[in-house]
């Protein structure tokens, strides 16, 4: 695919284009050629696929974050720039001819490309969560001081940011997040004792990575959701709540002070908000589905059960409470996920660690992005000591 697109095409540049968000993000792209231009990539171990997308876009940069090998300088477009590591990110994204940044690298990493795009003032579509989760004042800020804008790609905060066109953030009750409820929906944390890494994988509505798949399953993507909202969108933890929604069609709700509710609905179909974001404030046909309203039956909501699925109440918290909680929930997450998938966890410690490293951190309200960093190393560390001391639980 020849990547000449006209003047107007907003440049782009996909960090973590072989994941799931990164792969979609390039669909969107191939279905918009004259509204989008790709002009940089970045991998961290799939480089056969990365290849494929460079030789597909034919991007201005590559760059390679993990330490594996290089296909051949030959096998790459003509004229692409290949770069490493972290270093190579912030030249990519900092670049005069990008617009755009998709921040779609998984977990903790994606924050020193996001934190890169902003410095330069780049408009950034952040499908990492993590990065708000870790750092959402210090992120936000430098947004605000840099002249650089924030747009959401998670389908709820999505749906959140389209419902808020036109409004002040003054008019605003509360903002209702939606989840689907994941595979694991009205079982009960005894039925939840012997779960596999299969079950947990099987998502009944989204395709998506393996840890965002059990952090669906664990209900821990919604407490992160909460945490990413309360930064992205300037409100109190006390203005967030949740609802699950099995069909996965109503992504968040918007209620206002005069009692109005807002909401977005469309199939569950990532293109879509990840559409909005590189082409707004514009909406153009594209490749994401429409509902097909002659076959809507009913639409179904219920409260989650915070009981079974402990992760809720530390998404509110770390919410309400800010500073150095989110960088130690989500390393503390991101090891015991990772221990779950390797087969040397049970599905309910994976809470269990969160709650226990979370309780024994050195809390610190307004840290700098170094000392963040720092509890970030911290807490990966502690989390692989919890998952090595645990006691039996007792149910």
């Amino acid at each position: 695919m020849e990547n000449a697109s006209p003047a107007h095409a907003k440049r782009i540049v996909v960090l973590g284009s072989t994941g799931s968000i990164g792969t979609n993000t390039l669909d969107v792209a191939r279905h918009l050629p004259g509204e989008v231009q790709v002009v940089g990539l970045s991998a961290h171990s799939s480089l056969q696929l990365l290849l494929q997308q460079a030789q597909e876009f034919r991007p201005r940069f590559v760059c390679i974050t993990g330490e594996g090998a290089i296909p051949p300088a030959q096998d790459w477009p003509p004229g692409t720039i290949l770069l490493r590591g972290s270093d190579g990110l912030a030249q990519m994204v900092q670049d005069s001819q990008v617009d755009l940044v998709v921040t779609a690298i998984v977990g903790a990493a994606g924050l020193r490309g996001t934190w890169a795009a902003l410095e330069a003032g780049k408009t950034v579509a952040v499908a990492n969560k993590e990065t708000l989760v870790m750092a959402g004042p210090l992120v936000m800020g430098l947004a605000a001081r840099s002249g650089a804008r924030v747009l959401p790609v998670d389908s709820e905060h999505s749906a959140i940011f389209q419902c808020l066109q036109g409004s002040q953030p003054s008019e605003i009750e509360r903002l209702v997040l939606t989840g689907s409820g994941g595979p694991f929906r009205g079982r009960t944390k005894t039925q939840l004792q012997q779960v596999t890494v299969e079950e947990a994988l099987q998502h009944p509505t989204w395709q998506m990575g393996r840890k965002i798949t059990i952090d669906s399953a664990t209900l821990m993507n919604k407490a992160l959701e909460l945490i990413e909202a309360r930064w992205l969108f300037g409100l109190q933890a006390e203005q967030l709540s949740l609802v699950i929604h099995p069909e996965s069609v109503v992504h968040s709700f918007v209620e206002f002070r005069d009692g109005a509710v807002l909401a977005q609905a469309s199939p569950p179909d990532m293109r879509l908000p990840i559409q909005y974001a590189l082409t707004y404030p514009r909406r153009l046909a594209g490749p994401a589905r429409k509902l097909d309203w002659q076959r809507l039956r009913a639409w179904h909501f219920e409260m989650p059960d915070p009981d079974t699925f402990a992760s809720l109440q530390l998404g509110y918290e770390v919410a309400r409470r800010g500073g150095t909680c989110g960088a130690v929930l989500n390393a503390a997450n991101e090891v015991a996920v990772q221990r779950f998938l390797n087969g040397e966890l049970p599905f309910l410690d994976i809470a269990r660690i969160c709650r226990e490293v979370l309780d024994h951190h050195e809390y610190e309200s307004s840290p700098t992005l170094e000392k963040l960093l720092a509890v970030d190393r911290w807490a990966r560390q502690e989390a692989s000591r919890w998952t090595n001391r645990l006691p039996p639980r007792i149910d």
